[in-house]
């Protein structure tokens, strides 16, 4: 857990300006800076950042907060990364704290938390993994050298050596136990390995140990932290597969990491585009040619994580798929998991590439030029939608319009977060079918009322500490011993998030010591199947299903008491302004005066 302490000093010592400066040009007014907006698109400046108060506002979107809530917002940081760069800049080192990590967090999880945090003294903390990891990758770098005839595919393919370095491209040898020769304890049994756990080695039916990847050019996976997390293969001839990625692991899930990202965000941000392509070969040779906002997902579909962190750093994402049925059948996956994602003023398009073309190919016989100019020919969303769509119908009947409409509403019904496209595309829908669109929106309310006219429940919503604080009880029952109650009084109304964590501390705290730690998610929603709010207790439960790998805890929990302070402060400075001047006692002064500096 990292002290408040150390945070406060932080946040003391760093300039605000500086942070921010990085990021977004900001104009000297008077005592502060002034900028558009990062987080809306906006053409007169509203974003304050004033260096005095350490703090930033914009009047446009309302977004504001401190340097940390800046790189969380802006950059998708987490909470511990926001503080880990912030320190490093400021030249800081940030307290040794412990890690608690999760990946996919479940009952079974929460009732053996103490065991495995004991087998964890074997050498699997995350740390230890991500070190054996660059461990890995270094020696393939090595290999690379002096392996001729990896050398040859790579020039084949037309890579130089200068793009290899950038992307820390490597080389694994054909022999069974290649790593052996660099990691001592590559024979360890299965629940002390960490080569194992993160998927270099592969333990056999005989109980011997061999290497995951053979005879295969190598390219490092990084996360948003820059660490090295997985490792994808590319074979050299014919065999099968011709790609072999990690497997999941705790620090690689593959539904959630895109090829590239980290070292793309910059160029992303600063074409105002990301680029989405099928493979590390596309990728590669896209940014040897100049096109460096490319990013490829990991031999998986699609999915809404994956849009949803995109869209953190650029309005606009273009889909790059080959021009055949099976591009334009993964094209259509993506799109299905976009709805959910989207928001108006975000743009999402499909490009299909010429038959037997794919963006490695192309960007070499054409040059970079002609490969951004067939950015303008992308498909919108909205166009590819009802083209599929169209496809499936006879428009010329009224049954194959009414089966328009059916294959339609489910998809129309996930949009929760853009009104205006969802609108559109039912006008759109009116004009295909000749309905009258005030019917057809009738019709379509009346089928998907709660899904269509409310925000999809699918797509991520800001938590509130209220919310995270129960996700991280229920993750460990422990930390509610850290929690001081008083603060869970607030001046707020009371709602049903705040409602059941009351409830929730209250029952926890009745526990002994042991039966607190050994307290399992089963047990506790026993307690709570007559409570209230128990629904929503099981849409929480399936929310911690879904957090992402490498998170502190402990630091978590620290910033959220941080933010629920500052909410409360917030409250109570509202509630005395409520007040006229002349009502307020001597001590509601004070406080008000306090209140404000704090």
């Amino acid at each position: 857990m990292i002290p408040q302490s150390f945070i406060q000093e932080l946040l003391n010592r760093i300039d605000i300006a500086d942070v921010i400066g990085r990021y977004v040009p900001l104009r000297k007014v008077g005592g502060n800076f002034s900028a558009c907006c990062p987080f809306h698109n906006e053409k007169t400046p509203s974003f304050t950042v004033s260096p005095t108060k350490q703090f930033y506002h914009c009047f446009g979107c309302g977004k504001h907060g401190n340097a940390i809530n800046f790189l969380i917002e802006h950059n998708g940081m987490s909470f511990v990364d926001a503080v880990e760069n912030l320190a490093a800049s400021a030249g800081m080192q940030v307290p040794a704290q412990q890690v608690v990590t999760y990946s996919r967090v479940s009952e079974s999880r929460l009732s053996s938390t103490k065991k495995e945090d004991a087998e964890d003294k074997a050498g699997e903390s995350v740390q230890h993994m991500a070190e054996s990891m660059k461990i890995a990758a270094q020696y393939y770098r090595s290999q690379l050298k002096n392996a001729e005839h990896a050398i040859a595919y790579l020039k084949k393919r037309g890579l130089t050596g200068e793009i290899a370095v950038r992307f820390g491209i490597g080389y694994a040898p054909a022999n069974r136990q290649n790593l052996a020769s660099v990691f001592s304890d590559y024979s360890l049994k299965q629940s002390e390995n960490v080569l194992v756990k993160v998927g270099l080695v592969i333990r056999g039916d005989d109980g011997k140990h061999y290497d995951r990847f053979r005879d295969r050019i190598m390219f490092p996976i990084l996360d948003q932290k820059g660490r090295i997390i997985g490792f994808g293969g590319r074979v050299l001839d014919t065999g099968e597969p011709k790609y072999l990625n990690s497997p999941e692991t705790p620090l690689f899930i593959k539904g959630r990491e895109l090829y590239n990202l980290f070292a793309a965000s910059k160029a992303i941000r600063k074409s105002g585009r990301a680029l989405v392509v099928e493979g590390y070969m596309d990728v590669v040779m896209l940014a040897q040619h100049g096109i460096d906002c490319a990013i490829a997902t990991l031999g998986t579909a699609t999915t809404p994580f994956h849009i949803q962190k995109l869209l953190r750093q650029t309005d606009k994402i273009i889909f790059c798929f080959d021009g055949d049925r099976a591009g334009r059948k993964a094209a259509w996956r993506a799109l299905e998991n976009s709805l959910a994602q989207l928001r108006d003023g975000k743009d999402i398009s499909f490009l299909f590439l010429p038959e037997n073309e794919d963006p490695d190919s192309y960007v070499r016989k054409y040059g970079k030029e002609s490969f951004e100019a067939l950015f303008d020919q992308a498909l919108p969303l909205s166009e590819f939608f009802y083209s599929e769509l169209s496809a499936r119908v006879n428009l010329q009947t009224s049954e194959g319009r009414a089966s328009l409409v059916q294959h339609a509403r489910p998809l129309l019904a996930q949009i929760g977060g853009a009104p205006v496209f969802a609108l559109m595309l039912i006008k759109r829908l009116s004009q295909l079918t000749s309905i009258n669109q005030n019917e057809l929106e009738r019709l379509l309310q009346i089928k998907r009322k709660d899904s269509f006219s409310q925000p999809n429940l699918k797509r991520p919503q800001p938590v509130t500490p209220y919310r995270k604080l129960i996700q991280l009880i229920l993750h460990d029952p422990v930390y509610v011993e850290k929690l001081d109650k008083d603060m869970l009084a607030g001046y707020g109304v009371q709602n049903e998030e705040k409602t059941l964590l009351i409830d929730l501390v209250d029952f926890l705290n009745t526990l002994s010591p042991q039966d607190l730690k050994d307290a399992t998610l089963s047990s506790i929603k026993a307690y709570f199947c007559d409570n209230p709010c128990y629904e929503l207790l099981e849409k929480i439960e399936k929310e911690i299903n879904m957090w992402e790998e490498g998170v502190d805890i402990g630091a978590e929990f620290t910033g959220i008491l941080l933010r629920l302070g500052e909410m409360h402060r917030k409250q109570r400075m509202a509630m005395l302004h409520s007040k006229p001047l002349s009502l307020l006692t001597l001590e509601e002064k004070r406080e008000l005066q306090q209140l404000a500096v704090s």
